[in-house]
């Protein structure tokens, strides 16, 4: 696949536009947009952007992280803090972002969306009040995994790392998840099933297939 050098600012900009021109597969009223990456491409970076450019295009955006809804440490460590196993399967809580996040955007929803549900930290939930997201608004939602869960999608966007840049970019401490990323790429093929597809070897220089 042959991709173009593009800046992220640029990129950002880029997508914004692309989304307004939208619309939602199902009818609905509101356009659910995931950001599918690795934690070392930072696609929640990418997801702030695209929601600054939509804001200042006049189109009203919700971004949401997949880490907070991460399942409470007696079940995501239930077999310890390093298991790749768990961590692919069993870490995030995909239940509640249908239930607080996608149900409320599709037909019929209320548009009143949980932001994120539990706190890794203090291992509690945020108890965060819910967000109304206006009909016609965007839903960015970023993390890692987001394209094997069937969630209703109207853009997919994946940043990818090659194996070299991922192993490099993730903190030695964290090195342990490198097998779940290569059970994810070998399972769901994020690069050939996004929608859009972001190079970000070099977090310098991304490229994107446009």
């Amino acid at each position: 696949m042959r991709l173009q050098a593009i800046t992220w600012d640029r990129l950002g900009d880029r997508l914004a536009e692309r989304l307004l021109d939208l619309e939602p597969a199902d009818g609905g009223a509101w356009t659910r947009v995931a950001l599918d990456g690795a934690p070392a491409a930072h696609p929640g970076d990418l997801a702030a952007r695209v929601g600054e450019a939509l804001r200042v295009r006049g189109r009203p955006s919700l971004v949401v992280g997949a880490e907070g809804f991460l399942r409470p440490a007696s079940l995501r460590l239930e077999y310890g803090h390093q298991d790749a196993e768990s961590y692919y399967n069993g870490w995030y809580d995909t239940g509640a972002l249908w239930r607080e996040v996608f149900d409320p955007l599709g037909p019929g929803g209320d548009g009143r969306v949980l932001p994120d549900l539990w706190d890794p930290v203090t291992d509690r939930a945020t108890r965060s009040p819910y967000v109304p997201l206006p009909p016609g608004g965007v839903l960015l939602l970023h993390g890692p995994f987001l394209l094997r869960h069937w969630f209703p999608l109207d853009l997919s966007v994946h940043l990818l790392l090659t194996p070299g840049a991922l192993r490099r970019r993730t903190p030695e401490t964290e090195q342990w998840t490198l097998p779940a990323f290569e059970r994810y790429d070998e399972e769901t093929d994020p690069s050939g099933t996004a929608d859009v597809l972001v190079r970000a070897d070099d977090p310098r220089h991304p490229a994107w297939n446009g």
